[in-house]
């Protein structure tokens, strides 16, 4: 008996030590697909601009990010712009559409996409370091298409699935479950039209929303993508109200 639970348990570890070794190697070769480390490295600004389609509208909207955390969101629609901020450590916004047009903090759930979105290296990049875990979940497929697989356990306990082409190793899916005051709020991310950026493979269209609803999904298609252009700090800092 002995013997048995000492062989199985050697399966188990071999099992898991494969495991880890596959995640390990497919990380690396997606971080190695998006430009190197080096250069992905090198981007310590990125400036987004494009049009998103959503609920029978377009508006214009803009992504700012900075290393250190630093992100910022404009969304433009009928001459007014909704914006949503994190500074490093705070989030805040000014929601113009609903009458409020000073800025505001948000509270802790609301800013928990931010954080996440403020990554400018992305999850997979120093993932332990950074107190992430990554698993390989061996084969699936999206659209009848086959790809890889990756379960990343975020430090704050939120989950992100990731399917990785297996011929460019890009990403073209990402699903995101959030746990909130024991609920669940799913969603997904489809990713595609890659292009360079110096030396950097950024998606250039994006489809976003809740997972299973394509009624709730908004589809983004990026115009222009500038890196290590200069943003200050200010840009990112939640100004006081008008007087």
């Amino acid at each position: 008996m002995r013997v048995v639970l000492k062989v199985a348990l050697g399966i188990l570890c071999l099992t898991a030590l494969a495991s880890a070794q596959t995640a390990e190697e497919l990380v690396a070769k997606n971080i190695q697909a998006r430009g190197g480390l080096e250069k992905i490295k090198a981007v310590n600004t990125i400036r987004m601009t494009g049009k998103i389609y959503v609920s029978g509208f377009y508006a214009v909207i803009g992504v700012e990010k900075k290393r250190g955390n630093f992100l910022r969101q404009n969304f433009t629609v009928q001459g007014m712009t909704q914006v949503q901020a994190y500074d490093g450590s705070t989030g805040w916004q000014i929601q113009p559409f609903g009458g409020r047009k000073d800025p505001e903090l948000m509270g802790e759930d609301d800013t928990r996409d931010l954080m996440e979105e403020s990554d400018i290296d992305g999850p997979l990049v120093d993932y332990q370091a950074k107190g992430n875990k990554v698993e390989y979940l061996g084969h699936d497929t999206v659209d009848g298409d086959d790809v890889y697989e990756l379960k990343v356990t975020l430090k704050n306990g939120d989950i992100i699935y990731y399917y990785l082409d297996p011929d460019t190793y890009l990403e073209i899916k990402r699903e995101k479950q959030q746990f909130i005051r024991g609920s669940v709020r799913e969603s997904e991310e489809a990713l595609g039209s890659y292009k360079q950026v110096a030396g950097v493979y950024y998606p250039y269209s994006l489809e976003v929303g809740a997972k299973n609803d394509p009624s709730q999904h908004a589809v983004i298609t990026v115009e222009k993508i500038e890196v290590n252009v200069p943003i200050d700090d200010s840009q990112f800092k939640m100004p006081a109200p008008k007087k």
